[in-house]
């Protein structure tokens, strides 16, 4: 997904989908442990969204701060 995307979602939406990833990446890794990996690329697209996911997080993070301060 696009960081435009991450951003139209409430940060709630975007902490569930982080875990999801994480989840995805975990699962991964035992694939590739096994020896029966399909895609390896899947690696680099989930360590990407999951930046993209923390970026956009602290974003909105600091959004919030500074409508209260």
């Amino acid at each position: 997904m696009k960081a435009s995307e991450f951003r139209e979602m409430t940060q709630a939406e975007i902490e569930s989908a982080l875990h999801d990833l994480k989840e995805e990446l975990f699962s991964l890794r035992f694939q590739k442990a096994k020896g029966n990996l399909q895609n390896p690329m899947r690696f680099k697209q989930i360590g990407k969204d999951i930046a993209r996911l923390k970026t956009v997080l602290t974003e909105k993070e600091k959004e919030g701060d500074k409508e209260k301060g």
